[in-house]
Formats: C-alpha cells, structure tokens, sequence
C-alpha cells in the first residue's frame, strides 16, 4: 500500500463508497487513520504493527507524509481515505473537528459506503457524538465512541485505555483494530457511553495531579529530596499513574506534553458542561480549570498537563525541584 493515488474514476467528493462491498461483521485488513497528533501518530504505528494495512490523513499533510517512510499510504483527503478503508479511526481535537471530519463538506461521510465503521477515538462531547451515530446510521454506517487514556507513551506503546461506547454489534467489530492501540478496551454502555465515561477518567487525572502538586511541594518545603518522596509513597495508598510517571517530569522541570495544558482545559470544560447539564457539583474539577487558565493566559498551554504545578509554585513561592 504505497501509492496516495484514488482509483481510477472516482471523483474526490462522491459518494463513491457504496459500490465497495464490506461488512464490520468480519475482521478486516484495511484500516484510515484521521489525524496524527501526539495521540494519533502512535496509534497509526501500532494498528500497522498488529498485521493492518494503514492508510493516513492528517490537515497539515505533512504529517501524513513523514509516515510514508513506514509504508503508509497517504490519501489525498478524506472521501479518499474513507473510500481506501474498512474502517476509519478517528483522532482530533474538539467537538467541532470531529463534527467536520466526519461529517462536513469535504468529510469522510462523502466516502463511507454501508457497512462501513467510523470510530472515534477523540475527546468530546457525548451530545455530540449521539448526534454523529445517528447522521452515519442513516447511512447505514456503524459508528463507535472510543476516546482513549494513557497519553503519548499510551499511544506508542500501545498499552491506551479504551473507553468504548456502541452496539455490541459495532463494539464487536472494532475490538480488533482497539487491541491493537490499547492494553485495556472496555465496553461501557450505547454510543456516547465512553465520552461519558473518558469524562469521568479526566476528572480523576486533573485532581489526582492536583493532589500531586501540593504533595510535592510540601516535599520541597520540608526539606525532603522530591524523588525520595515519591519512591517512598507511590506503592502505597498515595501512589497513582501520575504521581508515578508525571511526578518525576515535574521534578526534572521537564514540560514535554503527554498531553498538553490546552488539550486538557478542553476536557474540563467539556466535564463542566455535563455536570452543569447533570445538576452535580465539581469543585476540585473547576478549581484545577481556573488554575490552568492563569497557564493559559501566560502562554503556557502547549505545556504537559503536569504544569499546573506551576500555578501553585507561584502562590507559594517554592519551586519543587529547585529553590525558594
């Protein structure tokens, strides 16, 4: 699969899927990737590793193309990539992305016969995605909710944790080609389910790194070497995944982004609308979104989410890792 080249007579925006015989019944061989973030590129490489011809699209394509060296191909936009594919994953930004790439003028739904599958493996909003199911079930195309946790060692080792909401039919379908990207896929309801419940996991990893940052500067503040302090607490009931991998990054001052401060404000205002919609209170979860957007507003949102440290180092004048 090396060429980047739409088969002869079809033109770039018909709906030219349906005369391609397939079924999300069967395991197929074929799979499109759309979008090669930080999150997408690695699971791009782990559905090829797992045995899957993989086919590429990303809207600044020179991302695309850097994976051609792997013996992707790259389609020439997205009708295309949905045309070349059994199934499609799905890895953007926001609700709006996902809302285009699927479903807009130049979108995959152009290029999508039935029984095609779509899953979307972004963050956003569960409404949202209801909505996107309903549009391509019209269509007679599956569609699977499936955003992912584990950040981009996650996404590169393969070992994400996939949230997965559909029919057990879709579900079924797509368990293949979600093995591939994550060590643990769970089936957690209908489409929409797993947006819920990825909303649910960023409440956890936003106030357990708040619970990180104050640990460690009490750490520093009381004279203890920060790393001994992990090494001494992260088996017992204190320790957590981002005590464990983020804890030290932040002690180093290293910022690279697992996943970034901005990436991250958006997954909280996205939980802020559900539980303003669900009537439920979410005071740590709206105190670490006002602390990330003193970040924000000092131009630190490409930052890893593990940066909020940093706000908390400013109102106590310690710096975890360094001096007062």
């Amino acid at each position: 699969m090396g060429s980047t080249s739409r088969p002869p007579g079809r033109p770039a925006h018909a709906d030219h899927g349906t005369d391609r015989p397939r079924t999300v019944a069967n395991v197929t061989t074929t799979v499109g990737m759309a979008g090669l973030g930080i999150m997408g590129s690695g699971m791009a490489r782990n559905l090829q590793r797992a045995g899957f011809d993989v086919v590429v699209w990303n809207r600044t394509r020179s991302r695309a193309e850097a994976l051609a060296a792997d013996e992707m191909a790259v389609a020439d936009d997205l009708p295309d990539l949905a045309w070349r594919s059994d199934a499609v994953l799905v890895c953007v930004s926001d609700t709006p992305d996902v809302e285009q790439v699927v479903l807009g003028e130049e979108g995959l739904v152009h290029g999508l016969g039935e029984d095609s599958l779509v899953i979307d493996c972004s963050t956003i909003s569960p409404a949202a995605t209801r909505r996107a199911a309903a549009a391509l079930a019209d269509r007679g195309v599956a569609f699977v909710d499936a955003p992912v946790s584990g950040g981009s060692e996650g996404a590169a080792n393969g070992t994400l944790s996939v949230m997965v909401g559909g029919t057990a039919e879709a579900v079924a379908a797509a368990d293949p080609y979600l093995r591939a990207i994550g060590s643990s896929v769970t089936h957690v309801g209908p489409v929409g389910a797993g947006q819920t419940c990825k909303l649910v996991n960023q409440v956890l990893v936003v106030v357990t790194m708040l619970g990180v940052s104050e640990a460690l500067l009490l750490a520093e503040a009381g004279g203890l070497d920060p790393l001994t302090a992990i090494r001494a607490v992260e088996n017992g009931a204190g320790g957590s995944w981002m005590l464990s991998n983020r804890g030290p990054q932040v002690v180093a001052r290293d910022w690279r982004p697992g996943f970034t401060v901005d990436l991250q404000q958006k997954d909280l205002r996205l939980v802020l609308e559900a539980a303003d919609e669900l009537g439920l209170p979410v005071v740590a979860t709206s105190l670490v979104s006002q602390l990330y957007r003193t970040l924000q507003h000092d131009g630190l949102g490409g930052e890893g989410n593990h940066a909020l440290v940093k706000a908390l180092e400013r109102l106590s004048g310690f710096t975890v890792g360094g001096r007062r």
